[in-house]
């Protein structure tokens, strides 16, 4: 998909202050029993074509609205993942403002997960 100039200034802007995880970092971690909450933030018709297996979903377009009441804890840990890792640095980087100081973004997201041939649920 080609970005515009501005989306991709606002996502670069958000990369300075959000933490992010490759694919292989996020499955080191959970194959050694890290159990961050997995939170897909595709638009609904996306994530009822398929998604990683456990994650919830809270789209990009109501995540500061409904995260407090499917995650009401600040201090739990949070990956969100999108299409490739722009739109989930941008909600990842509105919860960091929101108090949600222990939130990654899935860098490749579920392109990159997919394309790696790793397993998906619908």
């Amino acid at each position: 998909m080609k970005h515009s100039p501005a989306f991709l200034k606002a996502v670069e802007d958000a990369k300075t202050r959000v933490k992010e995880l490759t694919i292989p970092e996020y499955r080191e971690r959970v194959a050694k029993g890290w159990k961050p909450v997995l939170v897909d933030v595709r638009e609904d018709a996306e994530w009822a074509a398929g998604r990683l297996p456990g994650a919830v979903h809270i789209g990009k377009g109501v995540i500061e609205r409904d995260i407090e009441a499917k995650c009401p804890d600040a201090g739990a840990e949070l990956v969100l993942y999108c299409g490739g890792g722009f739109r989930s640095a941008l909600a990842a980087d509105a919860l960091r403002k929101m108090g949600y100081a222990r939130v990654w973004s899935l860098d490749g997201g579920w392109r990159g997960w997919t394309e790696a041939g790793h397993p998906t649920e619908r």
